[in-house]
């Protein structure tokens, strides 16, 4: 059978549309374009095409295929309120809603949440889930996966699962979804500012392996994240400083105007959990502004560089040395980030990508939000080459890629090497730099046992 004889025939199906193009160039290849009629999606969120290239001595081929996603995120006011149909639209023409929420969540507004469906005579299937950080684990995702498969709700691969909770269920109920039938589509309510503004509406979804944070996972962001604020009101004040530390990344690595906020209202946002508690419209008001931006300026680099194709991710400050030092002193997830985030503006100044005064900056502004800027485990020289090796291998082949601000705050660079002297020499400056600072750079609220979590 010759090569030719293998090719699809254009006409004798209605499932492809087929673009040959014959070359004879010194290769002798054929390539032929596939696309795929609409009515076959499997989803209506997901699309693909592809092409696939034979030498004409039939014996090798290349097949190179694209993948499209839509992935929209949308600030919202009363997500669960009967007036707002967001959700109920999504659900009504599906006939039920399959829904992974928080334990905490559940107790907190489960009721509401409940009255919301049958409002709109929607069914709802709901599972609570314990979801500390001590829960993210291969073994939560699958006890999510039992929930969504053949023995609990037998989730079709089409039907979006309704996500609600925080950073760590995004995560581990992210991951189920992106293993359940390969891929299954969910939509994320975020009640943390983690998750509303970092983990709800980023693309990797992952669990802790036993000495790295986030080391298994998969590549499969929410079709639909909704952001309301509203959930903020209830969590303790240590949350929402634990969140605030994933604006303040992309404040000082994207959007200087979005620094100058924070500097100006970020105790205020803390103190009100957001404009959640009072009635400040106008604080509301900058509340919602600064929440978009953070969103805007995180999916800008994130979304479209959804699979990590490329590793120029100014999202990635603060989170080079602390996936290694985080669970080793069990700090909070924020307080770790600015630790890091601290630590590598010292390490631009002591490389002239930063003025100290810039630096200075941004350690008054993580240090007026009752964030950590220094901790003892920057001293282990162990523990953060460990980190920079565990690093390297998860950013590939090109080096540690270690994103800090360059050029003034609100715009970032990155490092591909950083040798142990370079490194051990930053670490006795930043030591220096915040000795003569409250507490030596200790923040509020900064272990996990702090806000009683394991």
């Amino acid at each position: 059978m010759s090569p030719q004889s293998i090719l699809p025939t254009p006409g004798i199906t209605d499932k492809l549309l087929v673009d040959s193009e014959n070359m004879t160039s010194a290769t002798e290849t054929n390539t032929i374009r596939l696309t795929h009629g609409e009515k076959y999606l499997t989803s209506s969120w997901y699309k693909g095409s592809g092409e696939i290239a034979h030498k004409k001595d039939g014996r090798s081929f290349e097949v190179s295929a694209t993948f499209t996603l839509k992935a929209e995120v949308k600030v919202v006011e009363g997500v669960f309120q009967p007036a707002n149909e967001t959700l109920a639209n999504i659900y009504n023409s599906r006939g039920r809603c399959v829904a992974v929420i928080d334990q905490t969540v559940n107790e907190l507004y489960g009721e509401q949440i409940r009255k919301y469906f049958d409002a709109h005579e929607i069914p709802l299937k709901m599972m609570a889930f314990r979801a500390w950080e001590a829960d993210k684990t291969p073994e939560t995702v699958h006890h999510i996966l039992e929930f969504l498969g053949k023995d609990g709700c037998d989730v079709s691969r089409s039907e979006p699962v309704l996500i609600i909770g925080g950073g760590v269920l995004s995560d581990v109920a992210g991951l189920a979804c992106a293993l359940q039938h390969r891929r299954t589509p969910y939509i994320m309510v975020g009640t943390t500012v983690v998750a509303a503004i970092d983990a709800g509406p980023s693309p990797r979804t992952c669990t802790n392996g036993k000495q790295f944070k986030n080391s298994i996972g998969a590549y499969h962001p929410p079709v639909l994240t909704l952001v309301d604020r509203s959930f903020f009101r209830t969590l303790g004040t240590g949350h929402i400083r634990n969140g605030i530390a994933e604006i303040i990344k992309m404040a000082i690595t994207d959007d200087a105007v979005l620094f100058e906020l924070l500097e100006k209202y970020g105790p205020r946002l803390i103190e009100t959990h957001f404009a959640t508690l009072g009635e400040d419209e106008e604080l509301a008001e900058i509340a919602d502004d600064i929440i978009y931006r953070a969103l805007f300026s995180y999916m800008k680099h994130e979304g479209t560089n959804m699979f990590e194709t490329y590793q120029d991710r100014p999202h990635a400050y603060g989170h080079t040395w602390s996936p290694r030092f985080e669970p080793a002193v069990k700090m909070m997830h924020g307080h770790a980030v600015t630790t890091g985030m601290a630590f590598g503006a010292t390490l631009a100044v002591k490389m002239n990508w930063l003025k100290p005064e810039e630096r200075d900056r941004i350690i008054a502004l993580c240090q007026s939000l009752g964030l950590t800027v220094y901790h003892p485990i920057l001293e282990d020289m162990d523990v953060m080459i460990e980190g920079q090796k565990n690093m390297r291998r998860k950013r590939g082949e090109g080096g540690l890629w270690a994103p800090v601000p360059r050029g003034g705050i609100g715009a970032c660079d990155y490092i591909q090497e950083v040798p142990p002297e370079l490194l051990e020499a930053a670490v006795t400056e930043h030591k220096a730099v915040c000795g003569n600072l409250p507490n030596h750079g200790a923040g509020v609220e900064m272990y996990l046992s702090d806000l009683g979590l394991k």
